[in-house]
């Protein structure tokens, strides 16, 4: 039985069941089949998406997008005991992949998700936001046009004035956005200055808020913010080798 079928009839409590199924089994393809088929069934009923809905539609595609990114840095760093030419037929393949999945959930974001919540000024806005901003920059890992490395920067500052407008210094979803904000000016952009910038401001912004986490974020929060102390140190200390040299 092809997977369209089996999910053609499904109501959205059972198609969700399927989602959780999918997700437990590790067979993350098809829990985003699952997913794209809830957001469209919820979008033509006027529903966003809960809270729960949402982490499985990250989670689905992070993890489909998370192993083709693996799989493309391996290729990328080539093998000597292997035929160049061949290996680049081979790694176009994966890039097609990716572009494929990329391009997919930003059309789900882009044309659903994101309308649905424009203009709240909540965490949600942002956190779709910052989605769109997270997948044009794994589109910009391997492609070399401008526009993806222009929608990655809008999509990020876009979801930074919500953020900032609307959450707290120590909120995960704003230190998430901050960490991968300025992974993105550092790796992409090659803006290291404004990587810093950002890194530092969100780190030194939360550690003054830091008596205000709840128990609920406080290890989300923690652990993001030192990740993002941990890229300070080692951007700095490349900037510095940079300078001695």
């Amino acid at each position: 039985m092809a997977l369209d079928s089996l999910i053609a009839d499904l109501d959205i409590k059972k198609l969700i069941e399927l989602v959780r199924v999918a997700e437990t089994a590790e067979r993350y393809e098809d829990m985003c089949k699952f997913v794209d088929k809830l957001v469209k069934m919820k979008n033509e009923k006027g529903d966003d998406l809960d809270v729960d809905e949402r982490n499985l539609l990250s989670v689905a595609y992070k993890n489909v997008v998370g192993a083709k990114r693996a799989s493309w840095r391996t290729l990328q760093g080539g093998f000597d005991d292997a035929d160049d030419e061949l290996l680049n037929k081979y790694k176009k393949i994966v890039e097609d992949e990716l572009e494929a999945i990329c391009t997919e959930v930003l059309s789900l974001l882009t044309e659903y998700l994101c309308k649905n919540v424009k203009g709240n000024g909540d965490e949600t806005e942002v956190f779709y936001l910052k989605m769109c901003g997270d997948y044009y920059r794994y589109l910009c890992e391997f492609k070399l046009d401008d526009s993806s490395k222009s929608n990655a920067e809008k999509y990020y500052k876009d979801a930074m004035d919500v953020a900032e407008a609307n959450l707290n210094e120590t909120h995960p979803t704003r230190l998430g956005l901050a960490l991968n904000f300025s992974v993105c000016y550092y790796e992409i952009l090659k803006e290291p200055e404004k990587a810093c910038d950002l890194a530092k401001k969100s780190f030194d912004a939360a550690i003054e808020k830091l008596d205000t986490l709840n128990d609920a974020s406080y290890k989300d929060s923690t652990l993001i913010m030192q990740l993002l102390r941990d890229n300070l140190t080692l951007w700095t200390s490349s900037q510095d080798d940079g300078d001695d040299q």
